[in-house]
């Protein structure tokens, strides 16, 4: 019964704009499944569902595809550890890192595949990262801050 509601959930938000979790709970329920918020909100948790920005700007549920997944520990580890703070000019997302460690963390960025992210440049302590849309940035944002968590 959970890996079809689950995967209901992954069709469902693949081919619709949800964009809480009673959203989704309607539309399972609308499908036949009894279920309720922390039963969502569980589900969220195993699927590792991210929300990502529309081009209409709202949040909406996204399956976090598997590469990035099963991205590897060292890439996030790296990431982690070099990281200090981001801010957002435009759709350049600006990054800065512990001194000497902004390659790395560069690397870690470009082995997450974003296909938002078209490239970065790094020095010692700071990444501009080109980011297709100012849209594109926010979203950018929030995918590195779940790397944080």
């Amino acid at each position: 019964m959970k890996k079809t509601r689950q995967q209901k959930i992954i069709e469902i938000i693949e081919n619709r704009a949800i964009e809480t979790q009673e959203e989704l709970a309607e539309a399972l329920k609308a499908e036949g499944y009894e279920v309720t918020q922390s039963t969502v909100s569980r589900d969220i948790r195993q699927l590792k569902l991210t929300k990502v920005t529309s081009s209409e700007g709202k949040q909406r549920y996204s399956v976090v595809h598997k590469e990035k997944a099963n991205l590897g520990d060292r890439y996030i580890r790296v990431f982690r550890e070099g990281f200090v703070s981001m801010e957002e000019a435009q759709n350049i997302l600006v990054i800065r890192t512990v001194s000497g460690m902004a390659m790395a963390v560069a690397a870690a960025i470009d082995a997450m595949q974003f296909p938002e992210v078209v490239g970065c440049i790094a020095g010692d302590d700071t990444i501009m990262a080109a980011i297709k849309t100012v849209e594109d940035t926010y979203g950018i944002m929030e995918k590195l801050r779940q790397y944080l968590e």
